[in-house]
């Protein structure tokens, strides 16, 4: 059984030039990322598939392999996750070293654990889903949501909903952007991480930020030093 670990890490960020080797926390932000696979014990590789040769040596420098360059048509802003996992999945099994189970790890996700990354495998396996991904709750019940009308009032996007308590509403999640594991074989057949029969693993919310703008990067530092002081997450766990 070959497990990979796939971080996809184009440059061209505009927003936050250089984001996925910019320092956050004393460390390229790759690294943290890098680091998380290593520690979860579960890889046989951890692979950076990009087209940047400054990420490359970073990614190198902390252990990953970089075994090819990412291809410009791949490395757009328009490109999905999908079709770059994909590529290297497919490069893998042409240079006959296919993998039997991947994860995505974003490299932007400095706030990852390797618990919740080593329990993502478990979960998979168990249940033998196609993939698992990392989702956190949202901090206040979107069934409650409000929108501006076009008279530029205020009114709830699902009224019905008016009256009734928080808890009586369904749960919710978001996509935490962190990790998606996947059974290759299954994969590659529906081509899609959000897959036809994913599971969750639930990621409390002081270990998940988007990191798209500036303001979203200082409020993740902020988040990664709290963390820092909170015990590991040895309660990691699915839905």
């Amino acid at each position: 059984m070959r497990v990979v670990a796939i971080i996809p890490a184009r440059a061209g960020s505009k927003r936050i030039p250089d984001k996925n080797i910019k320092i956050f926390a004393g460390l390229p932000m790759i690294a943290h990322s890098i680091r998380a696979a290593q520690k979860s014990g579960v890889f046989d590789r951890i692979i950076v598939s990009t087209d940047s040769d400054a990420i490359m040596e970073v990614a190198k420098r902390f252990g990953a392999e970089v075994p090819f360059r990412r291809p410009a048509e791949l490395a757009d802003d328009h490109t999905g996750t999908d079709a770059v996992i994909i590529h290297a999945l497919n490069w893998l099994a042409e240079h006959d070293q296919p993998a039997r189970y991947a994860c995505c790890i974003y490299a932007t996700a400095p706030l990852i654990r390797p618990e919740y990354i080593s329990r993502g495998l478990e979960v998979m396996r168990e249940h033998e889903a196609t993939s698992v991904f990392s989702v956190a709750t949202y901090p206040y019940p979107i069934f409650r949501s409000l929108k501006l009308n076009d008279r530029g009032r205020v009114e709830m996007v699902w009224p019905e909903n008016l009256s009734k308590r928080s808890q009586d509403l369904p749960d919710v999640f978001h996509d935490a952007g962190q990790f998606y594991w996947c059974d290759v074989e299954k994969y590659q057949r529906e081509k899609r991480l959000l897959s036809s029969d994913a599971l969750p693993i639930l990621i409390p919310r002081y270990l998940v930020q988007d990191i798209d703008t500036p303001e979203d990067w200082e409020f993740a530092e902020k988040l990664f030093a709290v963390a820092g002081q909170m015990p590991d997450s040895s309660d990691a766990r699915d839905l």
